[in-house]
């Protein structure tokens, strides 16, 4: 605790608290909680964190804080911010071994009913404020667990499953129906589901990977990013895996390389044809999957694949230079071999434009879902959040869509 609070007096509260109201998507009161820490009040800045974010120990976690709330804190400016992260996983984590629990408010039901599409961080969210506010939610989820993202796209040694069926528990707790393997364009369409709502909220993330093809003939052994961490968590671990290639430099190549060294590959290489200054990955990510003994090898661009009846046995790479903050082939650079049975794909992800599309749903240029400031689509009193309405895909960041569509429904 000594420590804990030294980190804390370290905080200088700021009055304008850049750390919340720029670096925070769904705007954390940090400096309030940090405050309660040094005054040794862990319960009322437990109390803080929850009324604000109800998967705030799951953003402890899994949210690059360098790059949000500690980015922006004033401390770093000349010296090394404070450990917010750290700070807020500190009191959850006190919470949960003193079984402290935070009462929630709840407002009497108003009569309104809402259906959510897709459980993931937004949807969640989402529902917890409507919750809050009394409102009926049934929540919709394509698989049969609830949680989206946070159960089958991020592995179990980044984030325990238990955090999210507390999360799933509490939502039912304030009277959500979960309602699981039940897919929209597949067992329902949003004309069919808005008939029996007040407002529909689709939180669906973006479930289509980026991939380029490495051969003329199909391979096998080719995996999208997504399908190979839900074979993970899902336990059904794909077998003879061989030498593995990961293709990417974000979190979810780490995520995809270090799963692969769990399902017995012989050998786990990233290829990544950036250097490691402009990768988005996060540095302890990548340290982590090094310690696991994935190689990184920086500013190398797969190009095609070799194989042998549709079976890899290397893939062709090309050496890549930084060049005004964009990679490009090294000029005259020749083609080198590097061992490969199996090639990951974790070069990001979209949403699915054919699904969206055939519920008349308006995207914009880049292929998301167009909202305005509220959260809502072209459609009546059909809101969208998260990964299926932005590229810049971060856990918190669509714990904020789902929370502002919730007080755009409220508004109508």
């Amino acid at each position: 605790m000594e420590k804990i609070e030294e980190m804390a007096n370290y905080c200088l509260n700021c009055k304008l608290k850049p750390c919340s109201e720029k670096g925070c998507p769904i705007k954390t009161q940090i400096p309030e909680f940090i405050t309660e820490i040094k005054n040794k009040n862990l319960k009322k800045a437990y109390d803080i964190l929850q009324e604000n974010n109800i998967c705030s120990h799951i953003c402890s976690i899994v949210c690059p804080q360098e790059e949000q709330c500690e980015g922006s804190c004033v401390r770093g400016i000349k010296s090394n911010p404070t450990h917010i992260g750290l700070l807020e996983k500190y009191v959850n984590e006190w919470a949960e071994k003193e079984g402290y629990k935070y009462e929630i408010n709840k407002k009497e039901n108003n009569g309104k009913k809402v259906a959510i599409i897709g459980s993931g961080p937004a949807g969640l969210e989402c529902g917890y404020e409507l919750l809050k506010n009394g409102y009926l939610v049934d929540i919709y989820e394509k698989d049969s667990i609830p949680g989206g993202i946070l159960v089958y796209g991020i592995p179990d040694f980044r984030l325990s499953k238990n955090y999210v069926e507390q999360i799933v528990n509490k939502l039912e707790g304030l009277g959500a129906k979960f309602i699981t393997n039940k897919e929209l364009g597949k067992d329902f369409s949003l004309e069919e589901i808005s008939k029996k709502y007040d407002a529909v909220f689709l939180g669906i993330g973006a479930p289509k990977s980026s991939r380029y093809s490495l051969s003329e003939n199909e391979l096998k052994n080719v995996y999208d990013s997504d399908v190979f961490l839900k074979a993970y968590n899902e336990n059904k671990y794909i077998k003879n895996l061989g030498t593995v290639v990961v293709i990417g430099g974000g979190n979810v190549a780490m995520d995809s390389a270090r799963v692969a060294v769990k399902m017995g590959a012989d050998k786990v290489k990233i290829l990544y044809r950036r250097d490691r200054a402009h990768m988005p990955a996060r540095e302890i990510e990548l340290d982590d999957a090094i310690k696991d003994g994935v190689e990184f090898k920086e500013l190398t661009r797969v190009a095609s694949a070799n194989e042998i009846d549709g079976n890899i046995k290397s893939v062709n790479c090309i050496r890549t230079e930084i060049i005004n903050g964009k990679a490009v082939d090294v000029e005259g650079a020749k083609e080198f071999e590097e061992e490969a049975n199996t090639v990951v794909f974790a070069i990001g992800l979209k949403p699915d434009k054919a699904l969206i599309q055939e519920q008349g749903i308006e995207l914009d240029e880049w292929g998301y879902i167009k909202i305005d400031e509220n959260g809502k689509t072209n459609l009546a009193n059909v809101y969208a959040g998260g990964d299926n309405t932005e590229s810049k895909a971060t856990v918190c960041r669509a714990l904020a869509a789902g929370k502002k569509a919730a007080f755009g429904i409220m508004k109508i």
